[in-house]
């Protein structure tokens, strides 16, 4: 796949019409969503070079930006890479554009689930949700609840059970979880950002 720009093709004619009406492209969409603007990665690749998960990702992370600048979306938001990004934001520190890759990948992210053309497969979902809901029950992962709702999600009942017994006597898991002092400041944390997701759904 080539990602250069065409003969006499601008970066700027990527991202915008140049007209006073609401950009509709992808790279306008992304920068209602997070404030940023894509245009300005200029492909230097550090971000990839960092990224821990460049290897598993069918498109790396500048690779992710070209697209977007380019506004091929449905080729974008139909692959699987936005959903494999830690967001550990190894990018975003190594960008000497300071043009933040990690946000605009969250950002791509939060576009696919507004538009509901395409979901993270399912193995994702399902991880994220449970470690959410451990993170909101206890304020840190346990990590027999989190195996337990994952598989429940994913009916993957049987992955790795063989491991099970080795882990359980080096002690690497704890039967019972451990709640932190700071639980309910976790949870009003969730209320606010679900009170705001939903504030920014009925002004969107």
């Amino acid at each position: 796949m080539s990602l250069a720009i065409g003969p006499g093709q601008r970066l700027e004619d990527s991202v915008s019409d140049g007209s006073s009406h609401p950009d509709s492209s992808l790279a306008g969409d992304l920068r209602r969503a997070t404030g940023l603007n894509v245009a300005a990665c200029y492909q230097c690749g550090k971000c990839s070079a960092g990224c821990p998960m460049a290897a598993e990702m069918p498109l790396k992370p500048h690779q992710m930006l070209r697209l977007a600048q380019l506004d091929l979306r449905d080729e974008l938001l139909s692959d699987p890479s936005p959903w494999l990004c830690l967001t550990c934001e190894t990018c975003t520190a190594r960008c000497p554009n300071e043009v933040d890759p990690a946000r605009l990948i969250d950002g791509l992210r939060e576009i696919v689930f507004k538009s509901g053309s395409a979901v993270a497969p399912l193995r994702l979902r399902a991880f994220h949700k449970a470690f959410l809901r451990q993170i909101r029950r206890h304020g840190r992962v346990f990590e027999v609840g989190l195996i337990v709702d994952y598989k429940r999600r994913t009916g993957a009942l049987f992955d790795d059970v063989l491991s099970a017994p080795a882990v359980f006597r080096r002690g690497k898991l704890a039967l019972s979880p451990s709640n932190i002092e700071g639980r309910d400041e976790v949870r009003r944390i969730f209320e606010a950002c679900g009170q705001a997701a939903a504030r920014k759904e009925v002004h969107s």
